[in-house]
């Protein structure tokens, strides 16, 4: 039988110890991604950013002091959270993500949110990168896949960027167009500021097959949308 290319832990913690993380570990995250933009963004004299730079790698070095090996990966508590703490778009825990509240619509099998990209992820002078976008709409079309019964790893993402999308607050939505066998067909787009649609995409996501193999197992067949 197949296994997956990676491995979800289970660990033994409570509601209260999960709150607790959240906010101690979400609070540190939250202060590097404001230190991110203001390192870019700062423009003080070069002794203060040379002494700002020495207390930065003193706190590094208080943090690195203990760590855990190598990625986060995926990590699911007994009380029923799951940890996807080292996400690239969603990541709690991760300083690079923006981070997305995505909304899954489990009934309709499909996914929003409603985010901020500030100056560190910059293309064109002003606009969003580019490969940016693309990161974020395949976040949540994956989550689309899933909240409509169907999850898969992406086969293909094709994207048309209609127009360069502003630095600032945007939107996006996902839905399942199409579902058969082991393959879903996910559509959406993505909206600036002023509600217009900047970016347009279709993805195909492919149950791979570890997961077939545990669905067989199991007795269980994905549903089917057309």
């Amino acid at each position: 039988m197949s296994q997956p290319p990676f491995e979800y832990r289970t660990v033994d913690m409570t509601d209260e110890e999960f709150a607790d993380e959240q906010a101690v570990y979400g609070g540190l995250t939250q202060a590097l991604r404001r230190l991110g933009e203001v390192s870019l963004r700062t423009i003080v004299d070069h002794d203060t950013v040379i002494a700002a730079t020495r207390q930065v790698e003193e706190l590094t070095a208080r943090l690195e002091a203990e760590m855990i090996p190598g990625n986060f990966g995926v990590v699911v508590t007994t009380s029923g959270h799951v940890r996807g703490y080292g996400n690239a778009v969603v990541g709690m825990r991760n300083p690079i993500a923006p981070p997305l509240k995505i909304v899954q619509d489990r009934v309709k099998g499909g996914a929003r949110s409603e985010f901020f990209l500030n100056a560190l992820y910059e293309g064109p002078p002003g606009k969003v990168h580019g490969g940016v976008l693309a990161l974020v709409l395949d976040q949540i079309f994956g989550e689309a896949a899933a909240a409509g019964g169907t999850p898969g790893m992406t086969g293909t993402l094709t994207l048309r960027y209609r127009r360069p999308t502003a630095l600032g607050a945007c939107s996006a939505e996902a839905w399942v167009a199409s579902a058969a066998g082991i393959k879903t067909i996910v559509k959406g787009w993505l909206k600036d500021a002023d509600g217009e649609v900047t970016v347009e995409a279709e993805g195909l996501f492919i149950l791979p097959r570890w997961a077939r193999e545990q669905l067989a197992a199991s007795g269980e067949t994905p549903p089917q949308y057309e």
